[in-house]
């Protein structure tokens, strides 16, 4: 019996140190990594607008 719930109690440890050392990332880093995605967006659609230009540009 003993032997069984140190078993547990150790599991339960392990188990909470390995939660405990997962990487958060702060507000600045979040937000920052917002931006980036946006900037991505807004440079994918003005790719867009451009092959679009050019393709009407060649049908004419």
């Amino acid at each position: 019996m003993k032997r069984s719930l140190y078993l547990f109690v150790l599991t339960l440890f392990t188990i909470g140190l390995a939660m405990s050392c997962r990487e958060e990332k702060t507000a600045g880093e979040k937000i920052e990594d917002g931006i980036e995605e946006v900037g991505d967006g807004i440079e994918d659609g003005a790719e867009e607008v451009e092959d679009a230009v050019e393709d009407a540009a060649d049908d004419n």
